[in-house]
């Protein structure tokens, strides 16, 4: 049973950074392409970042890329999200995902998701 569980989550202003992790346990991070996705009230749940863990290679999503990176640390079973110069519109609850088998961007292909962590962006 793989469990992932994010954190680093909040309030910040405008322009401001957090950066996100989500801990993975139950199975090795190394053999997972990971994702990033998000939910903002009254949305779909939308693609924000994955990162394969064939060749390490990050993909993003047009309206964060510049602004966020995915990353990970195998070592410590750990994957982030760190995100800069956030806006008003970023604010959503920030879900990490595993298990892909299909399209990287569908959440649909996902198998395995956390319970979510709050960010919220406001003066």
């Amino acid at each position: 049973q793989v469990q992932l569980v994010e954190s680093g989550g909040g309030l910040v202003q405008p322009g401001g950074s957090l950066r996100l992790s989500c801990a993975v346990s139950g199975r090795t991070l190394a053999t997972y392409t990971m994702g990033w996705f998000r939910q903002a009230p009254g949305k779909e749940r939308e693609f924000v970042a994955a990162i394969r863990w064939t060749s390490n290679s990050p993909y993003y999503a047009d309206s964060v890329k510049g602004r966020f990176t995915i990353s990970r640390d195998n070592a410590k079973n750990t994957v982030y999200l760190q995100m800069n110069t956030l806006k008003p519109e970023d604010t959503a609850v920030f879900y990490c995902a595993a298990g892909v088998t299909g399209s990287i961007y569908d959440r649909g292909s996902y198998a395995y998701w956390g319970q979510g962590t709050q960010v919220t962006v406001s003066s």
